[in-house]
């Protein structure tokens, strides 16, 4: 039976009184302050899950409901269209889509903090709409979903720098500028088939044709890579923001979004602590905010990178996921110094020996991660700690090579 997370809620009203430079009304207020810091520790924390969720942010969920639907659309365009509306709006991918077989398909851009939220703070008309296919007003709201996000982020880290002491965090992610949003659409297998089936039709005339139900059935066999959307691992910047996710459940041309299946958002983390794996609960609308290494690192251990991944639902084999994302991560140049970080917590923080053979998911994991200690040495820049562990995750011989 799935063990449920549900995530301690930070109101975004309480994120700013947590900011505000104006002395609490009572004693009463300054106690409710501090309880929530310390909460946020907890689930920041050495000794906590490593996320938490942030709820309450203006018009946040009116932009996501207008965003989230247009990953499926851009997915199963053909690649001519697809790349001639990413071009217009200045969007990229950093998946091959033209891999027939993908189950993920993703849309990015790198947005700066200067020019963006100013933008943000003279932009228009919030309530713009994506146009049906013809995406309109694409590149607005993603950059204006993207802006809310980032400004979370650099409030958040203020918040985790004045716990912690010093402002190690949210200058590492000012000196950088950027951050990097991805609109995510993961595949149910009816997308995969009819992707194919599309293929097929342009190809019917060159006399080929594409297999349609190679890799496309979930099956009922144990294999790990037909279960999940996304292999397990850390992210390496500073804050992972991501949206709760959004389902469609689609038939043909026709489709609808529905609530999950299970209630939780198919984000499932390994919690240390409980030494075991946990799925993440998050309330509608809200941004669900993740520890990344280098957050790990600058905090000298005292904030917890998460351990994650990404299941698919079984035998909703119509049902597909849409999520946006945006990575903070600090300057390519900064350098990380060991000193001072307790040097167990990185053997904890690796799954040592003794936890790898406690059960067969986690060994299974330990086989799929590459440690912390084999790609971080002291001195390292951010952009030497980026490749390296790009390297071990999904280079040739990178432990997540073939997955």
């Amino acid at each position: 039976m799935e063990e449920i997370l549900e995530l301690y809620e930070l109101q975004y009203s309480d994120l700013m009184a947590l900011l505000s430079d104006q002395n609490p009304a009572s004693y009463e207020e300054i106690q409710r302050l501090e309880s929530i810091s310390k909460a946020i520790m907890q689930n920041l924390g050495r000794h906590g899950p490593g996320l938490l969720s942030i709820n309450g942010f203006p018009v946040a969920r009116s932009i996501t409901q207008n965003l989230l639907p247009v990953a499926r659309k851009l997915a199963l365009l053909n690649n001519e269209d697809r790349t001639r509306i990413l071009k217009d709006h200045k969007l990229g991918s950093d998946v091959p889509l033209k891999n027939l077989d993908r189950v993920v398909s993703s849309f990015a851009m790198q947005m700066k903090y200067d020019e963006e939220f100013n933008l943000r703070r003279e932009g228009s008309n919030i309530a713009k709409e994506v146009d049906g296919v013809e995406f309109r007003d694409l590149g607005f709201i993603f950059k204006e979903l993207g802006f809310c996000m980032m400004e979370l982020g650099l409030c958040l880290a203020r918040i985790c720098d004045k716990l912690i002491g010093g402002s190690e965090l949210e200058q590492s992610l000012l000196q950088n500028g950027t951050a990097k949003g991805r609109l995510i659409h993961y595949h149910s297998v009816a997308d995969t088939l009819a992707i194919k089936e599309a293929a097929n039709r342009k190809r019917h005339n060159r006399g080929s044709k594409v297999n349609l139900k190679e890799n496309v059935s979930l099956g009922d066999d144990d294999d790990d890579k037909s279960k999940l959307w996304q292999q397990w691992h850390y992210d390496y910047g500073i804050f992972t923001i991501l949206t709760t996710p959004m389902f469609i459940l689609s038939n043909g041309s026709d489709e609808q979004e529905r609530e999950s299946p299970s209630g939780h958002t198919y984000l499932q983390v390994f919690h240390p602590e409980l030494n075991r794996v946990v799925m993440v609960k998050a309330s509608r609308g809200s941004f669900i905010v993740q520890v990344g290494e280098s957050a790990d690192v600058l905090s000298k251990g005292r904030l917890r990178a998460t351990l994650h991944s990404v299941c698919r639902p079984t035998k909703m084999e119509n049902l597909s996921r849409e999520t946006f994302v945006v990575f903070l991560q600090p300057a390519w140049s900064k350098t990380f110094s060991l000193k001072d970080y307790p040097v167990e917590h990185l053997k904890l923080r690796d799954q040592d020996s003794e936890l790898c053979e406690s059960n067969g998911v986690t060994r299974k994991i330990c086989g799929i991660v590459p440690p912390l200690l084999s790609r971080l040495q002291d001195g390292i820049t951010f952009a030497e700690f980026s490749r390296e562990t790009t390297k071990q995750y999904y280079g040739g011989s990178g432990l997540q090579s073939n997955r």
